[in-house]
C-alpha cells in the first residue's frame, strides 16, 4: 500500500532560508576570481594567462566522428516537427559514446575533461536544441555527475557503465508546488521497519529525459528529520510511472515528464552520499553541470550570426545590402563582439574547473545567466534581422524554393536557457548571496534583526578590525595603475574594471549599512550588483583571451583585438549606467505600484481581453497517452 505524503503547512520564510543557507558550500578555501571582485579585488592573475586547453588526439577522432554523425544523420527540422527523437540518431550516439563523455574510461566511458565536454555542447548548440538537451541532461544534470562526485564503488560499478553504454538519465527535484523552495518539497522517503530500503512517495515534475530515462537521482525529504536526500532509482522498479509527457513552445522532441512515485522500494545502497545531504549534493553537481548551457548557447550565437552576415550580405534594400545601412550593421558588430565575449565566459569557466584548487561556483553561475541572456538577444536580433524569413518555418521556406533556415526554430529553442538549471532570477539571488557572504560572516549579527544586544555587542571588534582595513582599500588602488601596461589599447578596460570592482564592493558595503535586515527583498539592488559584476567579469574574460591570441601568434589576434575593445566599449557604458541606478531609480514606486495591481487597483487595464479561459475549446480536456504509450514512443 502507497504511503502518500501527509498534507503539509506551507513553509515560513524563514525556513526556506534555513534549508537553503544550509545547503550552500560554506568555505571558501579555493581561488575564485569572481569571490574577490566582489570583495572589491581585482585579482587578473587568477585568469590570466587564458587557461588553455590542449588538443587530445582521442577528443579530436571523437569531435570529427560526432560532426561528421550530426550531418549525415541528424535533421533538426524533422526532430522538430515530430516532436520524437529517432531511434536511429539515439543509437547512433550510443556507439560513438556519446552518453559516456565525461565518465572515466574506468567506468567505460570517454573520460573527456570539462572543457572537452563543453566544445561538444558548443558543436551541438549550433545545429540541434533537442540533441543538445537530451546529451546535457544526461551528463550535466543527470546520473553520471552525481555519481562521480558522490557515488560510492559500488554505485559507480554497478551504474556508471551502463549510463556511458547509453542507459538514459534524468534528475527528480521540481514538483508542482516546487520550484526554487526546497523547503515546501512533499516526495518522502520512509525507512522500511527492517531498515534495509526506503518507501518513495510523491511526484516530480519537468524530468528531463524522464520519458524514456533508465535510472533516475530522486530528491525526496526524511519525514522525521524534514532533510533532505538523493537516491538513486531506476525507473524499471514497481511504483514508477510516467504520468504525462510535457510539451513545449521549444525543445519540441525533449522528452519530459510528471513523475509518479507510489511506495517505490529504494535498497538503502541506493542512498546517494550522506542521508540529508540531498540539496547540497545538487548544488554541487550544478556548480560543473551549468557549463553546458553557456557552451552550448555559444554555438547558438555562431550559427546565429554566421546567418546574419550572409543574409545580410545578400539581402539588397534600396540599392544596397541591407549589412550596409547602419541599423542593421551596429546589430551585426554587437552580435560579432558579443559572441567572441560570450566564448571567452564559457571557454573560461570550462577550463577553470578543471584546474585544481579553484572553486568554480560563482564563475559557473555568471556564465550561465550572462551567456543564456546575451544569447537570446542575438536570437532576437537574428529574427529581426532575417525579418519574416526569420518567423517563417523551416518547412515552408522550402515549400516554396528557399533555403530551410530555422530561425524561428533556434529563438524557440534557446529561450528556455535563461530558465534550465537555475532561472535568471534564481541565478541573481544566488550570486547576490555569496557576494555579501564575507559580510555576513563579519557584520551579520550587526544587522540580524533576530540577534540579541550581548550578540552585537561582541561583534563590534571582529567588525572594527575587519572593516578598519578593508574599507580605506577599496578606495585607494591607484598605485595598481602601471599594472597593466603590457595590454596595450586593452589596458584601459582592466584598469576600468580595477577600479569599479573596489567602487562595487563599496557600493555593496554601503547597501547593507542602508538596508540592513531589508537587504534581502532589495532584489532590484542586489540584481544590478550582480549585473556590474557579470560585465566587470565578462570584460576581464574577452580581454585575457584577445590578449592570450596575441600572445600565441593566433593568426586572428587583431581581429580578436578589436571585438574586445568593442565589446568593453559597451561594457563599460552599462556598468556605469548600472551604478547610477543603484541609487536613483523607481524601485520604491514599482513595489507600491505592483501591490496595487495585485489587489485589484489597476484591473481596468485589463478590460477590453477575451480573458483567460474565455474560450471553452482552451479549456476542453485533451486526451493523454497512458505511460506505457508513453515509454513505447521514446527510444528505447
Amino acid at each position: 500500500m502507497a504511503h502518500e505524503p501527509a498534507p503539509s503547512r506551507s513553509p515560513t520564510e524563514q525556513e526556506s532560508l534555513q534549508v537553503a543557507e544550509a545547503s550552500r558550500q560554506r568555505e571558501w578555501q579555493e581561488q575564485s576570481f569572481l569571490k574577490e571582485l566582489f570583495l572589491g579585488s581585482f585579482r587578473l592573475g587568477r585568469i590570466h594567462p587564458f587557461p588553455d586547453d590542449p588538443e587530445r588526439p582521442e577528443f579530436l577522432d571523437f569531435y570529427r566522428r560526432l560532426k561528421s554523425f550530426l550531418q549525415a544523420k541528424v535533421r533538426p527540422a524533422e526532430i522538430d516537427s515530430s516532436g520524437e527523437y529517432p531511434p536511429e540518431v539515439v543509437d547512433g550516439l550510443r556507439r560513438l559514446g556519446a552518453f559516456g563523455m565525461k565518465i572515466p574510461r574506468e567506468y567505460g566511458g570517454l573520460g573527456f575533461t570539462q572543457a572537452e565536454y563543453d566544445r561538444v555542447m558548443k558543436l551541438l548548440g549550433s545545429y540541434d536544441g533537442n540533441v543538445t538537451a537530451l546529451l546535457s541532461a544526461h551528463q550535466s544534470i543527470g546520473a553520471p555527475q552525481p555519481l562521480k562526485l558522490f557515488g560510492t564503488e559500488a554505485q559507480k560499478k554497478k551504474y556508471l557503465p551502463r549510463l556511458a553504454a547509453g542507459a538514459i538519465s534524468a534528475f527528480a527535484l521540481t514538483e508542482p508546488d516546487v520550484g526554487s523552495d526546497p523547503a515546501s518539497m512533499e516526495t518522502t522517503a520512509r525507512l522500511t521497519p527492517d531498515g534495509e530500503a526506503y518507501l518513495i512517495d510523491g511526484e516530480k515534475l519537468w524530468c528531463t529525459n524522464g520519458t524514456f530515462a533508465e535510472i533516475i537521482i530522486v530528491m525526496a525529504r526524511h519525514p522525521a528529520s524534514r532533510k533532505i536526500s538523493a537516491f538513486i532509482v531506476e525507473t524499471s522498479w514497481p511504483g514508477v510511472t510516467v504520468e504525462h509527457r510535457c510539451r513545449f513552445m521549444g525543445l519540441r522532441a525533449i522528452g519530459n515528464a510528471v513523475m509518479r512515485f507510489r511506495a517505490v522500494r529504494v535498497p538503502r545502497e541506493n542512498l546517494l552520499g550522506e542521508e540529508g545531504h540531498g540539496l547540497k549534493l545538487a548544488l554541487v553537481t550544478l556548480n560543473t553541470g551549468r557549463l553546458a548551457l553557456p557552451a552550448a548557447s555559444v554555438g547558438t550565437a555562431k550559427l546565429c550570426l554566421e546567418i546574419c552576415r550572409r543574409w545580410a550580405g545578400e539581402r539588397v534594400q534600396w540599392g544596397h545590402p541591407i549589412g550596409r545601412h547602419e541599423a542593421i550593421a551596429h546589430m551585426l558588430a554587437d552580435m560579432t563582439a558579443h559572441t567572441f565575449a560570450m566564448e571567452a565566459v564559457s571557454d573560461l569557466g570550462s577550463r577553470l574547473a578543471g584546474r585544481p584548487g579553484y572553486d568554480i561556483r560563482l564563475e559557473a553561475a555568471a556564465a550561465k545567466e550572462w551567456n543564456t541572456t546575451q544569447g537570446w538577444r542575438i536570437a532576437d536580433d537574428s529574427m529581426q534581422i532575417r525579418g519574416g524569413r526569420g518567423f517563417e518555418n523551416e518547412s515552408s521556406l522550402e515549400a516554396r524554393g528557399e533555403p530551410p533556415i530555422g530561425i524561428e526554430r533556434v529563438m524557440r529553442d534557446s529561450r528556455i536557457n535563461r530558465i534550465f538549471e537555475g532561472s535568471s532570477e534564481i541565478m541573481h539571488l544566488f550570486m547576490a548571496r555569496e557576494a555579501v557572504d564575507r559580510h555576513l560572516q563579519v557584520a551579520g549579527a550587526l544587522i540580524d534583526p533576530k540577534a540579541g544586544f550581548l550578540s552585537k555587542l561582541k561583534s563590534v571588534p571582529r567588525i572594527l578590525s575587519f572593516y578598519a582595513v578593508w574599507y580605506p582599500t577599496r578606495w585607494l588602488g591607484w598605485s595598481l595603475w602601471p599594472r597593466f601596461s603590457s595590454f596595450g589599447p586593452l589596458a584601459k578596460y582592466l584598469r576600468f574594471a580595477e577600479r569599479n570592482t573596489r567602487r562595487l564592493a563599496r557600493e555593496t558595503f554601503h547597501g547593507m549599512m542602508a538596508y540592513r535586515a531589508r537587504l534581502q527583498r532589495k532584489q532590484a539592488f542586489l540584481f544590478r550588483i550582480v549585473d556590474i559584476g557579470l560585465n566587470l567579469h565578462a570584460m576581464a574574460a574577452a580581454v585575457s583571451r584577445a590578449r592570450s591570441m596575441k600572445d600565441q601568434e593566433h593568426p586572428h589576434w587583431k581581429s580578436a583585438q578589436d571585438l574586445a575593445d568593442l565589446f568593453c566599449r559597451g561594457a563599460r557604458r552599462r556598468v556605469l549606467r548600472l551604478f547610477h541606478d543603484l541609487w536613483f531609480n523607481d524601485d520604491d514606486r514599482k513595489y507600491r505600484l505592483a501591490r496595487a495591481v495585485l489587489d485589484g487597483t489597476h484591473g481596468w487595464v485589463e478590460e477590453g481581453s477575451m480573458g483567460v479561459g474565455s474560450s471553452d475549446a482552451r479549456n476542453a480536456p485533451q486526451p493523454e497517452p497512458s505511460p506505457s504509450k508513453i515509454r513505447t514512443t521514446q527510444p528505447a
